[in-house]
């Protein structure tokens, strides 16, 4: 009688074989990483997104001043750019020409001007203002400086403020902003589009009326009345929670609709049945059984949904409904660029507009990866 038996083969699979044991034995979340890291596009959004978040988070340590300290000598002074040579030949160590000061003979103006003779070199850990870093370690130390000088990566604003360090803790607050408001707007879509989709019928119907009355609602004019209504004497925190809840409370349509539409087309499927018929609770269905069957859709709508929320925040700090100095965000930084003579004098003033414009499409760049990559029809395996 012949052996009909699958032969066995001693030694490592033939390198096509290995290929596709890996990837058919591969879970959802291996399959999705590695078609995203095949997208090169929203790998660059990713690193972006990561620097500006690691910057914004440890601004304390990163920037070299805070966003209150003044330099009277260098009022709207332009960037100080490091560099390794000049007129005077080559450096090792990166520096910066010194800056002296004069009047405008006719505006009496004090104008900045860079000294060419003179050399102010970079230096890394370096002491300088006092901060606690994450409120809860204090410390004295900024990952660059110069030790008995300033330097001004960005320049400085009207008051002498450095724009170098004043960008990088709007860019920490506005990144924040963004992502408690998508948190919450996030939870809410969950929620309330999970009991729409599981439980259809009039419950549904009684929720998509108030979804559309919500996605009608507009924003800057609701916020306009909301923030005339704010208490005067209510603090920077207490406006800066109040603005991510209401940009919570008036995002979540959207991605509710979404989830709605997912649960009402898996509802009726055999194993939302089983647990049924097993006594699963429906709060227990839709959490352990529904939501995860499409939770890379959600992450992807998740990152989509940020750029909307930053933009929210920096137009309405910029028409000045929004956070109150002294805290800095992108929209309050861009007051100072809304006039003529910011234009014309001052033009590093507009150098929150290209982070507010990179952050948005870096968001963008990762928010279409994510969605190529969570797409089980997807090609580009």
């Amino acid at each position: 009688m012949t052996d009909t038996a699958t032969p066995t083969v001693d030694g490592p699979l033939p390198e096509n074989d290995a290929k596709a044991l890996r990837y058919y034995t591969a879970s959802q979340w291996q399959l999705v990483w590695w078609r995203f890291k095949r997208h090169r596009t929203a790998m660059a959004g990713a690193i972006v997104l990561l620097v500006m978040a690691f910057a914004g988070l440890f601004a304390d340590f990163v920037a070299p001043y805070s966003t209150t300290t003044r330099d009277r000598t260098y009022i709207m002074g332009p960037p100080q750019i490091p560099q390794l040579w000049d007129h005077n030949g080559f450096s090792l160590r990166p520096f910066v020409h010194g800056t002296t000061t004069k009047r405008d003979p006719v505006t009496l103006r004090k104008i900045a001007t860079i000294d060419p003779e003179k050399r102010d070199y970079l230096n890394f850990f370096v002491p300088g203002d006092a901060y606690k870093l994450f409120g809860l370690f204090p410390s004295n130390i900024h990952l660059f400086g110069i030790e008995g000088g300033t330097i001004h990566l960005f320049g400085t604003d009207e008051l002498g403020r450095d724009v170098f360090s004043r960008t990088l803790f709007a860019t920490g607050t506005s990144l924040s902003i963004g992502v408690l408001g998508v948190m919450t707007a996030f939870v809410l879509a969950l929620f309330i589009g999970g009991i729409a989709g599981y439980f259809a019928g009039w419950v549904d119907y009684g929720v998509q009326r108030v979804t559309e009355i919500v996605r009608v609602v507009p924003v800057i004019p609701l916020y306009m009345g909301l923030a005339a209504a704010f208490p005067r004497e209510w603090s920077n925190i207490q406006v800066y929670f109040a603005m991510t809840m209401i940009f919570g409370l008036v995002g979540w349509p959207t991605l509710a609709r979404r989830v709605r539409s997912h649960l009402l087309a898996q509802r009726g499927e055999d194993y939302v049945l089983a647990a049924e018929l097993s006594g699963a609770r429906p709060a227990r269905i839709i959490g352990k059984h529904l939501l995860p069957s499409f939770t890379s859709y959600i992450i992807v709508d998740l990152v989509i949904s940020f750029p909307y929320m930053i933009l929210s925040e920096t137009a309405l700090s910029f028409i000045g409904l929004g956070l109150r100095p002294p805290s800095v965000s992108w929209g309050i930084m861009l007051q100072d660029a809304q006039n003529i003579r910011a234009i014309e004098q001052a033009p590093w003033f507009f150098i929150p507009a290209g982070f507010v414009v990179l952050a948005v499409l870096a968001f963008t760049l990762l928010g279409d990866g994510l969605r190529d990559a969570a797409d089980p029809y997807s090609v580009n395996k």
